[in-house]
């Protein structure tokens, strides 16, 4: 049975006050402050809903994938050597599901076009991060000033690029600036030569038309304000990452939490839920505003205050005449993953794991208290 309308305008107000959000007098609200803790703060039930939901199949897999995760003392930061994997194989993908799973964002499995990644350290065959890439957002303001696209054209375009949705690097290799290395390897020419390979002569789900498959750049957005991964990420001379400045800070992450009851009480309110091809984020956020205005409140509980920094990839020469119409063809430029990897052990791991104590003593079993929820039983793996 679905919660009437003041039932679920006093779960959200309950949930949002736990948050750290104050209520006005006038039905105004106010976010909680933009620090990083504030922030984690704000992720913890969406994130804890997002485990409470993969919980059982949690508990299967991961002792079968546990040794994938690194002790500090497995790590030899003079034979780290990275190694790219397309995420293909059902192996691969489980192992891709847990590491998101530790991620503090609510997890998703991406949208539109996709493509996912595993970084693996060949020495001794641990995981160093992930990433995956989705379609774009047709518009992102952020992106957009950039370039006058051509008329008509714009949504042909912007599907030449994709969208970062996840990314990072695992413990404790985070702690060695691992997510730096992830996210070089994202510019990688081996990504744009895989993009080519799947997507060339395939045609778009709505329109059915085939669009060229040059993946000329990418777009992401941080997860806490200000990056430390993308911020001066660059190899040789080009910077990797370039900063388009934050989002206005809206977004539906901080009612993640009670999305099923929303969508219980709009199914009875004879609200249709259902979504078909391009259902994402976009979609949820309709379907809260919608709940919000029946119950009679504001719209501006949408403002979750958490301001992310855009960046851009450019993984061309010529992006702006590209994107404008101006040329057919893309200049790319030239990013092999192998020296993509030499320079980041150069520029930042050798020195890194001088400097910063504390990844010597991870152990792998943190990740099972980072997983497993309070009251939930996991059978120890056996040794490989």
């Amino acid at each position: 049975m679905s919660v009437t309308s003041e039932e679920l305008r006093r779960l959200i107000i309950d949930e949002l006050a736990s948050l750290g959000f104050t209520f006005e007098a006038d039905g105004g609200v106010i976010s909680p402050n933009g620090s990083k803790d504030a922030i984690r703060q704000l992720h913890k039930p969406a994130q804890k809903l997002g485990l409470q939901k993969n919980q059982r199949w949690i508990v299967r897999n991961l002792p079968k994938y546990l040794n994938y995760f690194a002790h500090g003392a497995e790590i030899k930061p003079a034979n780290v050597k990275p190694l790219l994997i397309k995420v293909e194989e059902t192996e691969h993908s489980d192992l891709f599901r847990l590491a998101r799973l530790l991620w503090s964002l609510p997890y998703t499995s991406g949208f539109g076009r996709r493509l996912r990644y595993l970084l693996l350290d060949e020495s001794n065959n641990k995981l160093i991060g992930i990433f995956g890439l989705q379609s774009p957002p047709i518009h992102f303001p952020a992106r957009d000033k950039l370039f006058s696209y051509p008329e008509n054209r714009k949504t042909e375009l912007v599907n030449q690029m994709m969208d970062i949705y996840t990314l990072g690097a695992v413990p404790p290799y985070n702690r060695l600036l691992g997510g730096k290395l992830v996210a070089l390897a994202a510019a990688s020419n081996e990504v744009r030569s895989d993009y080519l390979q799947k997507y060339s002569s395939r045609k778009t789900e709505i329109e059915e038309r085939i669009i060229p498959a040059h993946l000329v750049a990418l777009t992401t957005t941080s997860a806490f304000g200000r990056s430390s991964i993308y911020n001066r990420l660059k190899y040789n001379e080009n910077f990797i990452a370039e900063s388009l400045g934050y989002t206005k800070g809206y977004g539906n992450f901080h009612l993640h939490g009670l999305y099923p009851v929303i969508k219980e009480y709009l199914e009875a309110e004879n609200v249709c839920i259902q979504g078909g091809y391009g259902t994402g984020p976009r979609r949820t956020w309709q379907l809260i505003r919608t709940a919000l205005d029946k119950i009679g409140l504001s719209g501006d509980l949408l403002k979750h205050g958490v301001k992310r920094e855009a960046f851009l990839f450019r993984l061309t020469d010529n992006l702006e005449e590209y994107l404008q119409g101006e040329t057919l063809v893309p200049v790319y430029r030239d990013y092999p993953f192998d020296d993509l990897a030499n320079y980041w052990k150069n520029r930042w791991l050798t020195g890194r794991a001088d400097r910063v104590d504390g990844w010597h003593q991870w152990d792998n079993h943190d990740i099972t208290k980072m997983l497993i929820l309070e009251g939930s039983q996991i059978n120890e793996p056996t040794n490989n």
